[in-house]
């Protein structure tokens, strides 16, 4: 069975990452920013990832930025309607998985994200869903190939890349890709179905690679400490792959602090222990 792995999260400053090493995290996922791509940026990118790995870190993720002059990354972006967005997105992953393949450390990059920040005006420049899946699939083939195993896939609230569909599913593993799953992600997009949770971690598994562990109330995207949402855990934790790293990936009243994802772990343990007695 999984074993919960103290993962956490932080930005590129100092100040967060000095406060998640303290506690001795056998993951770390870096959630970077556009800021972390310019010249400076990644050599101080750089920097903290070497940090990291002098504390003994051995398994480090590098989150593709989310968000550009108010837009969402998406890999769907239309070139000729969003020029410098469609720039920001291929030369972030692009530049991102050469540095986890030159770092030896894992590049997330989303498939997509939801409704919001411009999502509609990109779906629209597509015939339907099926095309702008399409088009999305044709990048995370060239990303694939890029990145090999130094490169996963996370899934969405939107409906160009999500889990919980079955024959979506199909599609996604057919194509080989390894994969990021977020549990809140796929608990949100099936309208806080544990049911379908469940079934879509188990049809996934093979395949997942890296963990999202959130809580939720299945309504919006609220990024919740574990235990304080809908997700039955209990349920959850004996679905996922035992070779696949995690982190908590929760909303924290201070960046600077992690209490909420040292919580979140505390809660997961315990889980672990009640179902081992």
């Amino acid at each position: 069975m999984f074993q919960p792995q103290l993962g956490l999260k932080a930005a590129s400053d100092p100040a967060q990452v000095m406060d998640r090493l303290r506690h001795r995290p056998q993951v770390f996922e870096f959630f970077t920013t556009g800021a972390d791509f310019t010249a400076s940026g990644l050599n101080h990118l750089r920097k903290m990832i070497g940090l990291v790995q002098e504390q003994g870190v051995k398994q480090i993720v590098l989150h593709q930025p989310m968000t550009f002059e108010g837009h969402h990354a998406e890999l769907i972006t239309p070139q000729d309607r969003f020029p410098a967005l469609y720039d920001f997105v291929h030369r972030t992953a692009v530049t991102m998985i050469q540095l986890a393949k030159e770092t030896g450390t894992l590049a997330l990059v989303h498939g997509s994200y939801d409704n919001r920040y411009g999502f509609d005006e990109m779906l629209a420049a597509y015939p339907d869903v099926a095309s702008a899946q399409a088009a999305a699939f044709e990048v995370m083939d060239r990303l694939q190939e890029l990145g090999g195993d130094h490169v996963v896939f996370e899934n969405s609230i939107s409906p160009v890349f999500y889990y919980g569909n079955p024959e979506l599913e199909d599609q996604i593993l057919a194509r080989g890709y390894r994969l990021a799953c977020d549990t809140s992600h796929t608990f949100i997009a099936n309208h806080a179905s544990n049911e379908v949770l469940i079934a879509s971690l188990n049809h996934l598994r093979p395949a997942i690679a890296h963990y999202h562990l959130v809580d939720s109330m299945g309504q919006t995207h609220d990024s919740l400490q574990l235990g304080k949402g809908k997700i039955d855990w209990h349920l959850v934790l004996p679905t996922l792959n035992p070779a696949a790293s995690a982190i908590y990936e929760i909303n924290l009243a201070d960046q600077g602090v992690c209490t909420e994802q040292l919580a979140s772990h505390d809660y997961l343990q315990e889980i672990a222990r009640e179902l081992g007695d």
